[in-house]
């Protein structure tokens, strides 16, 4: 059965709405959300991205989605049959409520191993790298990740799953994605106990340090709140988005490349072959002389500091 990917009738309503949300902003008090040099770099991304990704698309729906799929489900008298031991699923309706709740599950690790492991972010950072959050932003996509995203998902097709019902899964969450990225709509009440919402997303894309590598999920956030990821807005905390180390550039091949070039830079600090794997593989931030810290290091080191003053209250305290 052939379906359609959502995005071929997502693409000009994503247009529209950046131009909707960009004449919103400019009639209003809020005529800075949009930097028209911003703008064109998140375009050109945008539109880069999405010629890559219908090249590959061959690569990863047909040739590692479709043979996969052929190994683990092969055709057994007529019939479909995984290797496991059951039979291949069909489109049924709940099967395709289970491959949207599995394609969500792996979206999350997906998405948050892009902010774990830094050769994974050098390529996600430029999602992240305007200091703007707006639907334009949304577009602003990285021409690498799809490189290695597929051998987040192909365990799917494994367990049965046709290739073209996680298709168009995948499809359905990028279409989710790129409307949470704008400030125009507030906190949702009892939605948000489990769906991810603008507000959560806002979080998601600020470099304040309370807030950074927290709801990494696509459109649930009960992955977020079983792994500890999970962050609610604080409306008394003014957000700053972008990430601590900007390209400070407008052109694209700058952004897009920053960061294998501070990777490559840090690399060559040190001759240890395990501080050199740990420059491309570690967490972002790492080092092996503690120049740089990981955001982990950052908020217990933060932790640490607001408590010694605590102790050393308790301790005259004692004394007197």
């Amino acid at each position: 059965m052939d379906f359609t990917n959502p995005l071929v009738y997502g693409v000009p309503c994503f247009l529209g709405l950046i131009l909707l949300e960009l004449t919103y902003s400019k009639q209003t008090n809020n005529k800075d959300l949009y930097k028209w040099k911003d703008l064109t770099a998140s375009l050109g991304l945008g539109v880069g991205s999405a010629v890559i990704a219908a090249l590959t698309k061959t690569v990863s729906a047909i040739l590692i989605f479709s043979l996969v799929y052929e190994w683990f489900n092969p055709l057994v008298d007529g019939v479909r049959r995984n290797v496991f031991g059951w039979e291949s699923f069909g489109y049924v309706w709940y099967v395709w409520i289970l491959c949207m709740l599995l394609d969500d599950f792996a979206y999350y690790w997906f998405h948050r191993q892009n902010h774990m492991v830094r050769f994974f972010w050098a390529a996600h950072i430029v999602h992240h790298s305007s200091d703007n959050f707006n639907l334009g932003t949304a577009v602003r996509n990285g021409w690498f990740t799809i490189v290695y995203k597929p051998f987040f998902y192909v365990w799917i097709v494994m367990l049965g799953f046709p290739p073209e019902m996680l298709i168009v899964c995948l499809g359905i969450e990028a279409l989710w994605q790129f409307q949470l990225h704008t400030k125009y709509i507030s906190k949702m009440g009892f939605i948000e106990k489990f769906i991810n919402t603008h507000t959560m997303h806002q979080v998601h894309h600020s470099k304040n340090i309370e807030y950074m590598d927290k709801n990494h999920g696509g459109i649930l956030n009960i992955f977020d709140r079983m792994f500890g990821t999970w962050k609610e807005l604080d409306e008394t905390i003014d957000i700053e988005y972008g990430v601590t180390t900007p390209p400070n550039s407008h052109n694209i091949w700058t952004i897009l490349m920053h960061e294998y070039k501070n990777i490559w830079t840090d690399m060559k600090k040190s001759k240890n072959w395990r501080h050199k794997f740990m420059y491309a593989f570690g967490p972002p931030g790492w080092s092996h002389d503690g120049s740089t810290l990981t955001i982990k290091q950052i908020r217990r080191s933060m932790k640490e500091q607001k408590e010694k003053p605590e102790e050393a209250h308790e301790s005259l305290s004692r004394v007197s």
